[in-house]
């Protein structure tokens, strides 16, 4: 038996009258996300953070910026790197712990909702899931309004080696 970490990283310019979605959740917003994909950055960031851990690559090498992938779901993305993955290995994702990096809007009342679509899309229990959002202070091209980000870390444990 042995233990993996991945880590995963996404970020994404926010621009007037398009859909914000983080978690798999629609954010009441004035801004969304440009993005090929539905630009859900936690999502992404979970999925290449599992993807990390694996060593197997990144979520572009999956999801490629191809008519197929155009405004796909974050959580369905999710939900087919969960079948491939448990498809071919015998593995537990011990937990996953993720922050929101944006300056507007305030996401707290949202985080159940999203660790709720994360549990039910991997199976996993909702204790193994943490997701917590902070600002930059104004610092930046998050801290200006002009973006979100997010980042993830994935623990898995390999029950075969």
């Amino acid at each position: 038996m042995s233990y993996r970490i991945g880590k995963g990283y996404d970020a994404h310019q926010l621009k007037e009258k398009l859909p914000f979605i983080l978690g798999g959740v629609n954010i009441d917003y004035d801004k969304g996300v440009v993005a090929h994909s539905d630009g859900d950055v936690l999502i992404h960031a979970i999925i290449d953070s599992i993807l990390g851990a694996l060593a197997l690559g990144n979520i572009g090498e999956f999801f490629p910026n191809t008519q197929e992938w155009e405004n796909a779901s974050g959580l369905l993305m999710l939900k087919k790197v969960k079948d491939f993955i448990f498809s071919k290995y015998k593995l537990t994702i011990i937990n996953i712990d993720s922050t929101i990096i944006l300056e507007e809007p305030k996401v707290s009342l949202y985080i159940d909702e999203m660790k709720h679509n994360i549990s039910d899309t991997l199976e996993i229990d909702i204790t193994q899931i943490s997701i917590k959002a902070t600002t930059t202070d104004k610092l930046g091209f998050i801290g200006l309004g002009k973006g979100v980000a997010a980042e993830s870390i994935c623990l898995i444990k390999n029950d075969i080696e």
